[in-house]
């Protein structure tokens, strides 16, 4: 699956997308992987995720979630949801419903997800 095809039908969520990309391209490389749940950024590991709600949920509450894996919980009232899916892992689910949300702090999220994921300069395939 490539870009086009997870995001069609979804222009705001390709616009975030494309935002987000652009903020993460700034930290250093990544490797994305499309599949049809989500667009993955990884390094070493996977550390923030794109993801159409609409697909899992009747009543989403926005048409796009930016997940970010973190290796501690940081306190927010900006998500949605901060779940513990493995011991060194905390998953932030925010709710994109406006690009002007993916401001300075998100980027400083994305900083700390990226350093987490793995050493600079390492992408797996």
């Amino acid at each position: 699956m490539d870009l086009d095809a997870f995001f069609d039908g979804h222009p705001f969520a390709r616009r975030v997308h494309d935002a987000v990309a652009a903020m993460i391209e700034s930290l250093g490389p990544t490797e994305i992987r499309i599949t049809k749940s989500q667009v993955a950024f990884r390094r070493r590991r996977g550390f923030a995720y794109l993801w159409i709600p609409g697909q899992y949920l009747a009543r989403p509450g926005a048409e796009v979630v930016l997940s970010i894996a973190l290796p501690a919980r940081l306190d927010s009232p900006r998500w949605k949801e901060v779940v513990r899916p493995a011991p060194t892992t905390w998953m932030h689910h925010l709710e994109v419903r406006d690009l002007a949300e993916l401001d300075d702090e998100v980027l400083g999220w994305l900083r700390a997800a990226f350093e987490a994921a793995g050493p600079a300069g390492v992408v797996t395939r």
